[in-house]
């Protein structure tokens, strides 16, 4: 059976192995092109996958830049740590994300924070999200702050972002419209139905809510010389 795009049927052994799986298919990429990106062997990448692989320094490097990430996130050094630790970039510079480039960043689904109103005051809390049909959808509870607000169509935040560790970068979108609660069978289930994965936080998040968004804005920090970014001065 031919496992090589999906991360939930591979045998990897190690956390390693399936930050890199995962991550390759995020990305869309086959092991042949991780291979060649890395300057290495489709064989070696999914060994790397597959078994508890010790790689050196020199090759996760060279495979952080081709999944686009970093040493650091590939070996889930930074999971348990607050982001966000790490010095300034050397002339760092911010930049805004059009709208285009903010929907291609969302990527269609992922994790991300929303701002509501709770019984307590203003709240931000994390939660899985999908895009379906120009609409963010979140799946929640039925008593949670987030249904609450969508029942009388109040404003609501939605924030997602990026960071790379390593070089003192990353991005942030943002987007603001009114919640509102699903309630039509069809539709409910033509969105469930377009959902990526459940809830990461369990069962008994069945409520469909969707933000509508009015503002979509984004920012990036940039630092030259980092991958992928001109190495020229910063304005």
């Amino acid at each position: 059976m031919n496992t090589d795009g999906d991360p939930r049927a591979s045998h990897a052994a190690s956390d390693l192995g399936r930050r890199v799986a995962s991550r390759r298919t995020r990305l869309g990429l086959s092991r042949e092109d991780v291979a060649e990106r890395a300057g290495s062997t489709p064989g070696f990448i999914a060994y790397v996958e597959e078994q508890v692989a010790i790689p050196g320094i020199e090759f996760l490097v060279r495979l952080a830049n081709a999944l686009e990430t970093t040493v650091q996130d590939l070996t889930g050094y930074t999971t348990a740590f607050a982001p966000g630790a790490a010095r300034a970039g050397y002339r760092a510079r911010l930049e805004e994300i059009d709208e285009t480039e903010c929907w291609e960043l969302l990527d269609g689904h992922g994790v991300g924070r929303v701002a509501v109103e709770g019984r307590d005051g203003l709240m931000v809390v994390p939660v899985n999200y999908q895009v379906v049909d120009g609409d963010v959808v979140f799946m929640t509870a039925a008593d949670s702050a987030l249904a609450r607000a969508s029942t009388s169509g109040v404003e609501i935040a939605f924030e997602e972002d990026h960071l790379d560790e390593a070089f003192s970068r990353g991005w942030s979108v943002l987007l603001v419209g009114p919640a509102r609660r699903v309630s039509e069978e069809t539709e409910v289930r033509r969105i469930k139905d377009a959902v990526h994965s459940a809830p990461w936080a369990g069962d008994g998040r069945d409520t469909v809510v969707t933000l509508s968004p009015r503002r979509v804005t984004g920012r990036r920090i940039q630092v030259p010389g980092a991958p992928g970014t001109p190495s020229g001065p910063a304005d």
